[in-house]
């Protein structure tokens, strides 16, 4: 491959990754459940049960109504107590099924391996388990599987990178079970027919490279032309956003996906590394996706840990199973702090693409107040998309949809960069969000004129 380690661009944010070194801790005895029928892009799930039916771990309580959409199914043994509307973490209401737990966890009778014979009952397995993007974009999964045919993969990278501040849960699980990972990396080379695969992961998690090495070379060693020796572990520059999809492949391969393309425009796969080691899980055992693991940390937190829950856990009952709060939270983030959500609710259940759960004290919450751009461009200097954040906010600011088009505001992937360096405090990312619903709207408006 065409390696670069690294893109121009990004910043060095601390990473206060204090979570490194502390073993994933699987919690359960949670009281109940809140299951949100769209926990991926696309449609939501159609509902399947209702209040007062029981249900068992593994089965399905949300149906896909289209393609592009991802199964729900219960996390735990119990009764339907409401269906209800619930506000998610992106502000938007949808249906949730709250579901009292047992205690007892049992699995459910259709959770068995599926059979998996070529490319088609793959994807299907994949679609059935409800698997999305595991690094926080929540894309289902078995949509990645079905690329056109003129743009097949010669290439899957793993995005193994976990660059923002506190996040360690992807690092843990490499740790704690690389042999997942490659098992993950092999099924889907082999499913996808894709000869060659690299796991990016950056140069500071030594012990995480070792262990992948470890597992990688000893299978290479045994089966010299095999598929593992096709597999690469390709340790990268420590820079933010490096996990960003475009700017891993551009270091990985040299290859830029153009503006408002995808990775498959260019013949990449790109899997996070949690997202292929659950496909290892469930092809061996059969349990759809009802579990996250992630990291809870931060100034407000009691105990700082790597965990394993069931999805749909309130973040206050999982805060509380964890330590509690050391401090009172300001803020609470779903997600790291450069990229992640602000919780108006910690009523707000964990989701699939829930990483972590981080709470700052009132002394770090604060945000400090804008003043005056003053034209420095530290901001355009640190854009990985080479974007001028500066001009699209202005742009936001004023309502001018024709310059939002001009300095391609779509193409800005909200990795916080921009923020993060600013002198000024400008709220950049805000802006440039707010600018992309401007644009939204008026692509709407034109859509119903010609109708």
């Amino acid at each position: 491959m065409a390696l670069t380690w690294s893109f121009s661009g990004g910043t060095h944010p601390r990473s206060r990754k204090s979570t490194a070194e502390s073993p994933t801790v699987r919690l359960d005895g949670f009281r109940r459940v809140v299951l949100p029928l769209s926990q991926h892009t696309g449609a939501p799930c159609r509902c399947l049960v209702t209040p007062g039916d029981l249900v068992k771990v593994g089965q399905r309580i949300g149906e896909p109504v289209g393609f592009l959409s991802a199964p729900v199914h219960a996390t735990v043994s119990g009764r339907v107590v409401a269906i209800r509307r619930v506000l998610g973490y992106t502000g938007i209401l949808g249906d949730a099924v709250e579901i009292e737990s047992d205690g007892n966890y049992e699995i459910h009778p259709s959770v068995v391996p599926p059979t998996v014979t070529d490319r088609a009952s793959f994807v299907a397995a994949i679609a059935a388990s409800g698997l999305v993007g595991l690094g926080g974009a929540s894309f289902p999964t078995h949509v990645k599987f079905s690329p056109p045919a003129d743009r097949q993969p010669d290439t899957l990278l793993i995005n193994a990178a976990e660059c923002e501040p506190f996040l360690t849960s992807d690092y843990r699980r490499m740790v704690e079970d690389p042999a997942a990972v490659l098992a993950g990396v092999l099924h889907v080379m082999h499913y996808m027919s894709i000869p060659r695969a690299a796991i990016g992961i950056e140069n500071d998690k030594p012990a995480a490279i070792a262990a992948l090495h470890a597992v990688i070379d000893g299978k290479a060693a045994a089966d010299p032309n095999g598929p593992a020796a096709a597999i690469e572990v390709v340790p990268l520059h420590t820079r933010y956003p490096q996990g960003a999809e475009k700017m891993l492949i551009y270091a990985m391969t040299g290859r830029e996906v153009p503006s408002g393309g995808l990775p498959h425009d260019v013949k990449v796969m790109v899997l996070n590394v949690s997202t292929v080691a659950f496909i290892a899980d469930h092809l061996q055992t059969g349990v759809p996706l009802v579990r996250r693991r992630l990291t809870l940390a931060g100034s407000a937190v009691a105990s700082p840990a790597n965990l394993d829950v069931p999805i749909g856990v309130p973040v206050a009952d999982l805060v509380e199973a964890a330590g509690g709060f050391a401090r009172t939270p300001a803020k609470v983030l779903m997600g790291g702090p450069m990229m992640g959500v602000a919780l108006d609710s910690l009523d707000t259940p964990v989701i699939k693409a829930n990483n972590a759960i981080i709470a700052f004290d009132e002394k770090e919450a604060r945000i400090p107040d804008e003043s005056v751009c003053i034209r420095c461009a530290r901001c355009v200097e640190g854009c990985p998309m080479h974007l001028l954040p500066t001009s699209i906010d202005a742009a936001a600011r004023e309502g001018d949809t024709e310059g939002l088009v001009e300095f391609h505001t779509m193409d800005c992937i909200e990795c916080g960069t921009c923020t993060y360096v600013c002198p000024a405090r400008r709220h950049l990312v805000q802006s440039i969000r707010n600018g992309k619903a401007l644009l939204r709207k008026a692509e709407a408006k034109k859509k119903e004129a010609r109708a």
